[in-house]
């Protein structure tokens, strides 16, 4: 398990914060929805590109909250993201030898 799988899991634990994991993945949409809207708004609705001086702490707010929802919705599922993550990279390099990227067809 990662460390901010632990750390996450802890302290949900520690307020009671315990959900199931479909609250989690809920959860975990809306606020990749809010990453989205702070990249929406830095990009005037895409009208402009993504400048390379914008309110990054507002983005990286919004990342920590997904980030600690998608550890929560790890914990509860029993999937140890660590794991995961290195099966992925396995997976990307694979196809990346076959295909010659690693997208998927």
């Amino acid at each position: 398990m990662t460390n901010w799988q632990q750390r996450a899991s802890e302290f949900a634990e520690k307020h009671n914060l315990i959900r199931s994991p479909g609250v989690y993945a809920l959860d975990l949409l809306s606020e990749l929805g809010e990453v989205a809207k702070e990249i929406l708004l830095a990009t005037d609705y895409g009208k402009r590109p993504l400048p390379t001086q914008f309110n990054q702490s507002d983005l990286a707010g919004e990342l920590g909250d997904a980030l600690y929802s998608l550890c929560l919705l790890a914990h509860a599922s029993g999937i140890d993201l660590e794991a995961a993550f290195a099966t992925t990279l396995t997976k990307y390099e694979q196809r990346r030898q076959q295909q010659g990227n690693p997208g998927s067809k």
